[in-house]
């Protein structure tokens, strides 16, 4: 399958940590991807909008370069990214009205035909790299690391979309990894996406909740994939510990660091420095870096 590789906007700025990780590794596993040339914003979230077709522009000119290379799919990284192109790409194929208007509009380009399947880093790991193959590979299993998974609502909602229905895609992923996954009863909860700004006392409260969970739960670290739960559980975490001292600080990382240190990668890629310090500490700690450079 040739694929082009969607990097989407925040994956060049403040998730730098994401995508180098996710680059390195694929390198490592000696799978080739090209970025898509003239790749713009797919919007960041999909339009409920019935008569709002003007926002699925966005998403569909991206399909559309990658159709124009000829390629059959499309891979992305960022959750948000996943699930607004993978939508447009539904509504492009079920609804023939708007379909038709939207391929009007865009009279510089070529009709949308439907033909690029939208595909995600962990499912193309898991359907055409396979987890005994990426066992494998493995160089350093993070054999004593227990991580909670957590999938958010972008890569599972809605069904038509959903990466997997009852997901366990993480859980055997980190498996894969050699670590050791966590049951976490919020793992599939929304992380209150952009509420961390419109209304912060109820962001407060969610996060309370999640990482009440992954306190409980035992676990050392937390695995997500999208760059907005980064922010919430992650970035913002020191605001929610100054307001309770019953939770205690979990490192955060995108499953692709996890993929990057256990494949023997060099820790400079991952920017472990936009996690925040604990988190580069605490793989340290294990023994996991073992690049004099970092």
């Amino acid at each position: 399958m040739k694929l082009a590789y969607y990097p989407g906007c925040t994956l060049k700025t403040k998730a730098r940590n994401l995508e180098d990780s996710a680059l390195a590794a694929l390198k490592a596993l000696s799978i080739e991807v090209k970025e898509l040339d003239r790749w713009n914003c797919c919007g960041a979230v999909f339009s409920l909008a019935d008569d709002d077709l003007i926002h699925h522009i966005a998403p569909v000119r991206n399909l559309i370069r990658a159709q124009e290379e000829g390629c059959e799919g499309i891979l992305t990284l960022c959750s948000q990214c996943y699930n607004t192109l993978a939508r447009a790409h539904n509504l492009m194929i079920d609804d023939e009205e708007k379909r038709d208007t939207i391929n009007r509009f865009m009279d510089e380009e070529p009709d949308y035909k439907g033909e690029v399947q939208v595909i995600h880093y962990l499912t193309y790991l898991r359907d055409h790299v396979g987890w005994d193959a990426l066992r494998e590979k493995v160089k350093t299993p993070l054999r004593d690391l227990r991580v909670a998974p957590f999938y958010g609502c972008s890569l599972l909602r809605p069904d038509d979309v959903a990466i997997e229905k009852d997901p366990t895609i993480l859980e055997e992923f980190l498996s894969a990894l050699g670590a050791q996954t966590v049951s976490l009863t919020e793992a599939r909860e929304c992380c209150g996406s952009y509420q961390s700004l419109a209304n912060p006392d109820a962001e407060q409260q969610r996060l309370g909740k999640i990482f009440g969970a992954v306190n409980r739960s035992g676990a050392n670290a937390i695995a997500l994939s999208c760059p907005m739960c980064e922010y919430n559980l992650g970035r913002q975490q020191h605001q929610l510990l100054e307001q309770n001292a019953n939770l205690t600080a979990t490192p955060t990382y995108y499953f692709t660091q996890l993929l990057a240190v256990a494949l023997g990668i060099e820790a400079g890629v991952c920017h472990f420095d936009l996690n925040g310090k604990p988190a580069f500490e605490l793989l340290k700690e294990k023994s996991y870096i073992v690049s004099a450079a970092s």
